[in-house]
């Protein structure tokens, strides 16, 4: 749980940081806010979910 509200608000930051530099407008934001939603519902939520979780483990597993 404490893994995906992380990732959720570091891409919050990010969309936010590029609509402020126009490199993101708001409509592509909104769009890619959707997809997401519209993603968790399917059957590859799973998948996404186990992905980010062993990215997040081997990440956190490095020693700078």
């Amino acid at each position: 749980m404490a893994v995906s509200i992380s990732v959720v608000v570091l891409l919050l930051v990010l969309a936010v940081i590029f609509v402020r530099n126009s490199g993101l407008k708001l409509t592509h934001a909104l769009v890619c806010a959707l997809l997401g939603f519209f993603l968790a519902g399917t059957s590859m939520a799973p998948t996404i979910h186990n992905g980010v979780a062993a990215t997040a483990n081997v990440v956190s597993s490095l020693k700078p």
